[in-house]
């Protein structure tokens, strides 16, 4: 209902067609209204005439935005977006950015950039979207956009953390919300809706360039726009956050280089984030210093074996570079590539497993193992830190093959092999595979003591993560597999509210309990705990009508 008087006023504005729009995802307009700096325009030419001055975060203006309130808002926005169905929740490549981002965290910490009620106040989470330009983004709350594009193009790991210690350190110095603290509540809340009325519309490209260029969104723009102060700060206090977090510093002043150089051969709009976060030569200048004045790199993730971090991202970048854009017509390209005659072990591992990935989505089962049989003898010419994470990949993705290819018992064999090479049965790619594999086998006493051990340790990851709408969806199916449709349907209201459907969940949860009159006595605690957060999800539906009021 929120977003109706914005559509109206979109249909109404003048469309716009500027080089700076041309080719720019949905997800870099959201950006830029938030956190970015278009390279053309007035509002870009008014900032740099003016630059903006940093509030101390003692002040007046960043009261205006507690902690708790930008989380709010944050989380406002995430409900809005969640549903988009380039929103990817890809277990591997989400593990992998995770797991860099908990580094990245830790070493926040360590260095007092995330204190105690910035750090129990916000969510900390990055999501993935699936769009080839490279970009990644800030939002409020600790949530943080990636591209799947950005994966794809860096060559290391310390290319992709720095930037994401550059985007945490937006969130740790308050950018966001010392931006937003300016205006009033109602006019943050405000942006919250027309951020969202922007994603529904952007579906119309025009749409989107009418709303950005409307006079509402130029204001907001205007006011939401990073300072150079801002971007200055945030690459030292994410340089530091890099170095305190074990990775090479060289990285960030390499990956600056690599995206200035990008953007010169190829300006099509590829390179959002050069929008939203315009590179000068003195910022590079300065990064290439630090790295001259960085000795020390001891830090918590300083013992991590550098092959192992290596190997885990150049099969992360190849997965990332199907996902990103799974047309026919990409994934035939894709196919098409072969290894260079130079290139090392690693790299003929990772080329192999794009094809066998290629292969896989574009329906050629038999190409795919043929690519995955490749792969494996690519590998055994690995180190054997290097070896032991290419396995334990490859043998997911045979797994996730032979699904494809209805065959559960060959893929369970895979899962194993999965596990045996370094995984855990209990880490989510393998569980959530554990899950599809038991819900395909065939019927019998055996899928049936399967579906209860995996569906029991779904419900333990459901409770470290009670936002994993992947999870409470495979748990779903599994409850209702083994006839308990009272832990069924709840698996399911909190599958769609983890997707940012409330209404959705409220009405599932008013089902049951007019469909179990007579409920047993495990029922009735399943129930009252519905009760209980069909309560809670009324009262966020509350406070949103409130906030938008």
């Amino acid at each position: 209902m929120l977003m109706r008087p914005l559509r109206r006023a979109a249909r109404r504005l003048p469309s716009y067609r500027s080089p700076a729009l041309h080719g720019a995802s949905r997800h870099a307009i959201v950006a830029a209204l938030l956190l970015g700096s278009w390279a053309a325009g007035p509002v870009a030419q008014a900032q740099e005439a003016t630059p903006n001055a940093l509030p101390a975060l003692g002040d007046a203006v960043s009261q205006e935005l507690s902690p708790v309130a930008e989380r709010r808002l944050g989380d406002r926005i995430m409900r809005s977006i969640r549903r988009d169905p380039d929103i990817v929740d890809d277990p591997l490549v989400q593990a992998y950015i995770e797991q860099l981002w908990r580094g990245l965290l830790v070493a926040g910490r360590l260095r007092g950039e995330i204190g105690p009620e910035l750090d129990s106040a916000h969510a900390w989470t990055p999501f993935l979207i699936r769009d080839r330009s490279v970009n990644a983004f800030a939002l409020p709350g600790g949530y943080i956009g990636v591209h799947l594009g950005l994966i794809a193009m860096t060559n290391t790991a310390d290319e992709l953390a720095s930037v994401l210690a550059h985007e945490l350190s937006h969130v740790t110095q308050r950018h966001i919300a010392r931006m937003i603290g300016q205006q009033s509540r109602t006019s943050w809340v405000s942006i919250a809706t027309m951020i969202a009325g922007i994603l529904a519309a952007s579906r119309n490209a025009q749409a989107a360039q009418a709303l950005i260029y409307g006079g509402q969104a130029v204001t907001a723009q205007t006011q939401l726009n990073f300072s150079r102060d801002m971007e200055r700060e945030a690459d030292r206090v994410g340089f530091g956050v890099l170095a305190q977090a074990g990775y090479d510093v060289a990285g960030m002043a390499s990956m600056f280089e690599m995206l200035q150089q990008a953007s010169r051969l190829n300006d099509d709009g590829s390179y959002p984030y050069l929008r939203t976060h315009p590179l000068t030569s003195e910022r590079i200048g300065d990064a290439r210093a630090r790295v001259g004045l960085a000795h020390d790199r001891a830090g918590p993730l300083a013992s991590r074996p550098e092959g192992e971090r290596a190997a885990w991202h150049a099969l992360m970048a190849a997965r990332s570079r199907v996902l990103m854009d799974t047309r026919s017509v990409a994934l035939q390209a894709l196919l098409q590539q072969e290894a260079a005659p130079t290139a090392t072990p690693m790299q003929r591992v990772a080329r192999h497993y794009t094809t066998m990935l290629a292969a896989q989505r574009g329906g050629a089962p038999s190409q795919a193992m043929a690519a995955l049989a490749q792969a494996r003898d690519a590998a055994r010419a690995l180190p054997a830190v290097q070896q032991q994470v290419a396995l334990r990949v490859l043998d997911l993705g045979e797994a996730e093959n032979r699904l494809r290819d209805r065959q559960p018992a060959a893929a369970a064999e895979a899962l194993s092999r999965a596990i045996a090479a370094g995984g855990s049965a209990d880490a989510r790619p393998e569980l959530l595979m554990a899950a599809q594999i038991a819900l395909a086998a065939p019927p019998g006493v055996a899928r049936r003591a399967n579906a209860e051990q995996v569906a029991e340790r779904l419900q333990s990851q459901v409770s470290r993560q009670p936002d994993d709408a992947t999870a409470w969806t495979l748990l779903a199916s599994l409850w209702a597999e083994l006839d308990q449709p009272v832990r069924a349907v709840r698996a399911e209201a909190e599958a769609v509210a983890a997707l940012g459907d409330l209404p959705g969940a409220i009405e599932r949860v008013q089902g049951a309990r007019t469909r179990f009159r007579q409920p047993d006595a495990a029922e009735v605690i399943e129930l009252s705990v519905m009760d209980a957060r069909m309560k809670a999800w009324m009262r966020q539906q509350r406070a949103d009508l409130q906030d938008g009021s």
